[in-house]
């Protein structure tokens, strides 16, 4: 089916549809990036988000997108928890201790997503419900040339969010995605007055009216991670580099990324100005490619890394989510990184060589003999056990 099957731990790989080499599943034992920064009396969660969790199904490899009274073949699918589920999952993988407030329906869906974020993916779900008479929001994703249409199905949640969220523990870090429709939602200021550092990504805009009430709502934020185009619009400017400016009146820490060009930034607070390049690697699904450079980001900021590190950090694991299908299931773990970093290590071409260059800050992070995990990537079916 050219998608992520149960692994053995080994790093081996499994054959696509088309011949086609994905890697299986390594991800790696926990790795505390944050160990010498823990006191005592530091929370007990690094990462606190509430919103929405999909069951995603995402499709891969379309020939075309379908148009109407038209059926076109997928070459591969897969099933994970999407929505809020992909940056938490991202910085669990990547060492944070991750709290979720949400709900899940109690259906064979919410079962499933349950199961994965608390048992497999070590995520806090302590403040989360589960909803009875209640399905579980749908989301399907056709990935189709480096892009990603999506369809979705959802009721709101009988219980609201922001109610399950004040159950939350208190954190160092929470994660918001602002909008226009909504102020900062209350359980992120009660968190910010406890001492936590709020970062905060935005939605597309559907109305593409970019109003100013979302960077009005950057006072009470510490980082802001938006891409080029939805920094570009919400500033009025016609760069990305004349975006970040622009943003870097409004925030302490502001981000753009821009794909595979790159993404660079401004750290008010250190006064580090940072632009790296992007870091190309074949890619399979985009799917929460923009939530896994966020969590990335923040576990590099929360680790006092400077600000080229953390960007650079944050790209590459994008960019090793790319290699899988689905947004949550597809995050590197420090297995994933070491792979990465090994091969680069050990490479002798140019490009090689100054990867090994730019990213040499790995060899401080990561041992080359991390031990893999069997944690599952994203598979075709809920059922395989």
């Amino acid at each position: 089916m050219g998608v992520q099957k149960r692994g053995s731990g080994k790093g081996q790989q499994a054959p696509t549809a088309d011949g086609r080499l994905e890697s299986a599943p390594l991800v790696g034992l926990p790795h505390d990036v944050l160990a010498a920064e823990r006191e005592p009396d530091s929370p007990a969660v690094d990462l606190a988000l509430s919103g929405t969790v999909f069951f995603d199904i995402v499709l891969t490899g379309l020939a075309a997108p379908p148009a109407a009274g038209t059926e076109v073949g997928a070459e591969g699918m897969g099933s994970c928890p999407g929505g809020v589920a992909n940056p938490a999952v991202a910085a669990s993988r990547l060492g944070l201790r991750t709290a979720v407030a949400t709900a899940f329906g109690e259906d064979v869906y919410g079962d499933f997503a349950w199961e994965t974020l608390s048992t497999q993916e070590r995520v806090d779900l302590s403040a989360s419900r589960r909803i009875p008479d209640w399905h579980s929001p749908f989301t399907v994703s056709l990935a189709y040339r480096g892009d990603r249409s999506m369809v979705t199905h959802e009721h709101p949640s009988p219980t609201p969010h922001a109610d399950m969220a004040r159950a939350l523990p208190q954190a160092r870090a929470a994660l918001v995605s602002l909008g226009v429709d909504q102020g900062m939602p209350q359980w992120a200021l009660d968190q910010a007055a406890e001492g936590a550092r709020i970062f905060a990504d935005v939605g597309w805009d559907d109305s593409e009216t970019w109003s100013g009430s979302v960077l009005e709502q950057l006072r009470h934020c510490d980082v802001f991670m938006p891409n080029a185009i939805e920094a570009m619009a919400y500033t009025r400017t016609g760069s990305p580099a004349s975006a970040l400016s622009a943003l870097a009146e409004c925030v302490p820490v502001a981000v753009v990324t821009d794909g595979p060009r790159g993404a660079l930034a401004v750290d008010r607070c250190t006064g580090e100005h940072a632009e790296v390049e992007g870091l190309v690697l074949e890619a399979i699904d985009t799917t929460g490619a923009g939530d896994v450079f966020g969590a990335a980001f923040i576990v590099g900021t929360l680790a006092n890394w400077p600000l080229e590190q953390r960007l650079r950090f944050a790209n590459l694991s994008a960019a090793l989510s790319l290699r899988h299908t689905g947004g949550s299931l597809s995050a590197p773990g420090w297995a994933d990184i070491a792979s990465w970093w090994g091969q680069i290590a050990a490479g002798q071409s140019a490009t090689e060589r100054k990867l090994a260059r730019d990213y040499a800050f790995l060899a401080d992070l990561v041992p080359l003999s991390w031990l893999p995990t069997e944690q599952r990537r994203a598979s075709a079916t809920i059922g395989l056990r």
